[in-house]
């Protein structure tokens, strides 16, 4: 039924949540350090290639755990109920080293995608001369297209306020309230300029 859609979904924020915290501020300290405030776009693909060997290296347990626990087993294989059930059987059935299965594949898997994926991110950025809240203004060379300075850019404020509101009862969190209206506001940020 519709909860099979949200098995292993913990898995996925255990997965997803320390991956994106390893990644994004490797990426940046790398692209920061091999191209200083003037990245060229080779500087995008080796800052996201090499960003990802630690992230993707690293949680491959939590990888695997969450392939277990969403793949539906066959008849004489295990099955688990949980993440805590899944760990157990596997370490108490494989070793530890089970946890650790595929990593290699992982990173040669995910470091060229997410050079990619960042590659293109930053290219298509610098194409529509999008300002997120940046300091500098973009070159007249990046791109013929106006450049789009908007308060509601900053940080993605308007959309994440509409994407959080209500999210602390959704997928079956329990979170404290969630309320735009204590976030700092697109006024605020006009005021503070």
């Amino acid at each position: 039924g519709a909860k099979g859609l949200y098995k292993g979904s913990s898995a996925c924020f255990m997965r997803d949540i320390p991956f994106s915290s390893i990644y994004f501020p490797t990426y940046a300290h790398v692209k920061r350090y091999l191209g200083g405030d003037e990245p060229k776009k080779i500087h995008f693909m080796v800052a996201g290639f090499i960003a990802g060997v630690p992230a993707a290296g690293l949680l491959t347990p939590a990888d695997v755990i969450k392939t277990r626990l969403q793949v539906k087993a066959r008849e004489g294989q295990r099955t688990y109920n949980g993440l805590v059930d899944c760990v157990r059987k596997v370490y108490a059935d494989e070793g530890g080293r089970a946890f650790w299965k595929g990593a290699g594949a992982r990173i040669c898997r995910s470091s060229p995608q997410f050079a990619v994926t960042l590659f293109t991110y930053e290219f298509l950025q610098g194409a529509f001369a999008i300002d997120f809240g940046r300091s500098k203004k973009p070159s007249s060379t990046t791109s013929p297209l106006p450049v789009l300075q908007h308060s509601d850019f900053v940080g993605g404020l308007q959309y994440a306020n509409a994407t959080f509101a209500g999210v602390e009862r959704h997928f079956g969190l329990v979170l404290p309230k969630f309320s735009p209206t204590s976030a700092v506001s697109t006024k605020t940020l006009q005021q503070q300029r």
